[in-house]
């Protein structure tokens, strides 16, 4: 049981770190020009660099249909908090049932010890 949420943790880190990297090449394209936001530029590679690492470190523990499932419904979960939280987008019965279907397939491919 611990090397799965092992591996959860892992596939949750790593969901973070790509989309703050998803913010910052945000914030470089919002400049312009690349040479305007190349260092949020380089910081958004220098973060997906690291959530490879943290991919690497989640599929040591578990399986990678696991971990991909793990990952995207992170994922689903942060972009959907960041779009109700900072842009103001609306979070109704549609959005809940599908985060809910979202960690209903985490649970199902998560492999049994």
């Amino acid at each position: 049981m611990q090397g799965i949420l092992t591996g959860l943790g892992f596939s949750l880190v790593t969901a973070l770190v790509v989309i703050l990297g998803d913010l910052v090449i945000k914030l470089a394209a919002d400049r312009g020009a690349i040479s305007e936001g190349a260092h949020f530029l380089t910081g958004g590679c220098l973060l997906y660099l690291v959530s490879a690492l943290m991919w690497f470190l989640a599929m040591r523990h578990i399986p990678l249909g696991a971990a991909a499932v793990a990952y995207s419904g992170f994922t689903l979960l942060g972009a959907c908090a960041l779009g109700v939280l900072v842009f103001g987008e609306p979070f109704r019965l549609r959005e809940a049932l599908g985060i809910a279907c979202a960690l209903a397939s985490v649970l199902l491919m998560l492999p049994s010890e």
